[in-house]
């Protein structure tokens, strides 16, 4: 018997199409509310390569995951769910990240890119520890306990959440310090300055 939330063949390349239209269509909505957010390119593009990091290693532990583990993993509409919820799940964190650096970038006016970016991942690491344990023990249970329709679902969050968590520290971040080189954060663009 097959389940209805099984892929079948016949309806796979819907469904990859419909998925990867979903997560293209998340990924620009957020990166225009970053933007907007912060009204500064570097942010959205940090914000990007968080994301498609969180992406792809999701995809690629879950589908090596599937040759390993006793339990069935299925590509399905759980999993297409579980990845647009690491989406936001990430996003929220380097939100958070984020948010501190603009607030540290105009307490530490002239202070290096680098030393703000550093400052403000210190005084946010604790938070997002503690939230993404939070979140990372509330998925471990729904895995333990949940019963095989949740289990794909979970095991995606579980590694969605672990991904998510160092990418907003260790990915979104740095990115930023690299685009944030030649123009020190929180300063104005010449565009802006000239307003």
């Amino acid at each position: 018997k097959q389940s209805s939330q099984t892929v079948l063949p016949t309806i796979s390349d819907d469904l990859k199409k419909g998925a990867t239209k979903a997560v293209i269509f998340g990924i620009i909505v957020i990166c225009l509310y970053i933007f907007i957010r912060f009204r500064d390119w570097r942010y959205s593009l940090g914000t990007i390569f968080s994301l498609l990091h969180d992406v792809f290693v999701t995809l690629i532990v879950f589908s090596y995951a599937r040759t390993i583990v006793p339990f069935p993993l299925e590509i399905d509409q759980h999993f297409i769910a579980a990845i647009l919820t690491v989406i936001g799940f990430s996003m929220n964190d380097t939100v958070i990240v984020y948010d501190r650096i603009r607030e540290d970038s105009s307490l530490m006016k002239g202070s290096d890119n680098a030393a703000v970016i550093n400052r403000a991942i210190n005084e946010t690491l604790s938070r997002t520890i503690m939230t993404s344990l939070t979140v990372f023990l509330t998925i471990l249970i729904l895995f333990i306990f949940g019963g095989e329709v949740t289990r794909g679902f979970a095991f995606a969050m579980l590694i969605g959440v672990v991904t998510g968590t160092y990418s907003s520290i260790f990915v979104a971040a740095p990115v930023l310090v690299d685009f944030a080189k030649h123009r020190p954060l929180g300063r104005k663009s010449s565009v802006e300055n000239k307003k």
